[in-house]
């Protein structure tokens, strides 16, 4: 069913108090009826939960209304502590209230699961971002969800893992080898990243940002640098921006390079893993060669970017797309012609469309599920409005359909490597950000949102910076919080031994989920 209204009719109706100097979309504060017939609209519509965060006495929900190309932000206070829960509606939701509640002490009203998710008893403080926090004392054992039937067992996996990888906990229930559930439970590396960002310059944050998820340090800078650039009304120079896509791209050829090698090697198909390491491996020397570092960490900042590409390093990424065209072609061939690998990866694995839906999942994730999402088409941003690309997607929502997304999604990255250095403006690569706010303007400098295709899905960050410039509250969201729910369902009836497959398949983030 649709939504008979779009998302900015419906919000304007509601009549909140539209908050100026907020960009690119608005951000109106409602009250709790208005918040509730936010809740029910969200159930019947095609809108979708972009983010939902908290601070003192507030709580923020990004919305998008994917029928009118529509975004907003709606903000509750709630002095009392206590705010509707979204989950009920919009299950993606639930990991998020959990976190609220956590760093807060704020309670979403209804909220099936109040089970603690960032919090591990390890903190010196309990809700440690609330006007005041309280001692942390004793918790009690963390209960998984209970399963009932004959015959089951429980295989506990993590948090610490054999080799170099992030600590998560999955505990599966299983009958035999098959998969009855798999419940997870993240939250070991929370950095309390937010509360860092407090009080820091624009380039102290984004130093931090940019270390969020290492393998998404270009997409996380730019998501951050368009926030910031949002809130103080700032246009780079056009140079800039076409050099923040081009990095943009190459990080995402890397990873998905890396991840198509590693999911093959979890079938047991090590040679993938040796020709694509081999080719990730040109796209980093690449890089370092162009921009001064293999992951181009801290070259895309508020105001421009800090490296330019000189002709040697257009003509040595001339040469790369020229040589990975075959080789993917390579990759391509090998994958699509092993029939013990496809007997894997077919129908192993599989995510339903509705639940991509339900739970806002993009990236591979979603657009291998159906779900027609990428931000570098809508909302849009630059430079990706100068080029027609290919965004593609597939209905079978299994492990082989992941690893076709990221084969084709590299193509296409090719593609707009070539042109953005073909057709690369002239100019200036830095312009100066606005170091306060003048006399007679609001007591803070503005607030802005980002949304930007990581290799992984779209990366939200939201930002308000004060009077002299500074992080007043930041808060960035990885597409992980709304895939790892997601495996969860993925593995169901699936195999034990089929789990690290459909991990790799998804790749989510440890590090930047657990902010």
């Amino acid at each position: 069913m649709t939504s008979p209204l779009s998302l900015l009719h419906f919000l304007n109706g509601l009549g909140g108090e539209a908050v100026e100097r907020h960009g690119p979309w608005p951000r109106l504060v409602v009250d709790e009826a208005a918040w509730k017939a936010l809740i029910g609209q969200l159930a019947v519509s095609r809108w979708s939960l972009l983010g939902l965060w908290a601070e003192q006495g507030v709580v923020h929900m990004a919305l998008r209304d994917a029928e009118g190309d529509e975004f907003a932000v709606a903000s509750l206070p709630c002095p009392d502590g206590r705010f509707p829960s979204v989950s009920g509606v919009r299950p993606s939701a639930q990991r998020l209230e959990r976190a609220i509640q956590d760093l807060y002490g704020m309670t979403a009203v209804g909220l099936a699961d109040g089970r603690p998710w960032l919090d591990h008893g390890r903190w010196p403080l309990r809700h440690p971002l609330a006007a005041s926090p309280g001692e942390p004392g004793q918790m009690p054992p963390y209960e998984f969800l209970p399963v009932l039937g004959e015959g089951l067992h429980q295989i506990p996996v993590g948090p610490v893992h054999a080799g170099i990888i992030e600590p998560g906990h999955f505990r599966f229930h299983a009958n035999g080898e098959a998969v009855a559930r798999l419940e997870e439970r993240l939250g070991y590396v929370h950095k309390g990243v937010e509360k860092l960002m407090e009080g820091r310059s624009v380039a102290e944050a984004g130093r931090i940002i940019a270390r969020l998820s290492g393998d998404s340090t270009v997409a996380y800078g730019f998501a951050f640098a368009l926030a910031v650039e949002a809130a103080l009304r700032h246009d780079p120079p056009p140079r800039a921006i076409w050099l923040r896509g081009l990095m943009a791209e190459l990080e995402r050829i890397a990873n998905h390079l890396g991840d198509i090698g590693a999911i093959c090697n979890d079938a047991s198909f090590a040679v993938m893993l040796a020709l694509c390491g081999a080719l990730r491996e040109r796209v980093l020397r690449a890089a370092d060669q162009c921009f001064g570092h293999r992951l181009m960490m801290d070259r895309v900042v508020p105001g421009g970017v800090t490296h330019d590409l000189n002709p040697e390093g257009a003509a040595l990424l001339r040469s790369l797309v020229s040589e990975l065209r075959p080789a993917l072609a390579d990759v391509v061939h090998l994958y699509d012609e092993e029939n013990s690998l496809l007997d894997r990866t077919m129908g192993t694995g599989i995510v339903s469309g509705t639940l991509v839906h339900r739970f806002g999942a993009g990236g591979i994730v979603g657009r291998a599920s159906n779900r027609d999402i990428d931000a570098r088409r809508t909302p849009c941003y630059a430079p990706y409005g100068f080029f027609d690309f290919d965004v593609p997607t597939s209905f079978a929502g299994d492990v082989n359909a992941r690893v076709w997304m990221r084969m084709r999604e590299v193509a296409s990255s090719l593609d707009l490597i070539e042109a953005m250095v073909r057709d690369m403006p002239s100019g200036d690569l830095m312009s100066d950000l606005p170091a306060a706010v003048g006399e007679g303007m609001p007591a803070a400098a503005g607030e802005g949102m980002a949304l930007v295709e990581g290799f992984r899905g779209e990366i939200l960050v939201w930002v308000r910076l004060d009077a002299d410039g500074r992080i007043a509250r930041c808060h960035p969201r990885d597409p992980s919080w709304f895939q790892w729910p997601l495996l969860e369902a993925a593995i169901k009836d699936n195999i034990v031994a089929d789990f690290p497959l459909c991990n790799k398949s998804f790749n989510c983030s440890y590090s930047g989920h657990d902010l």
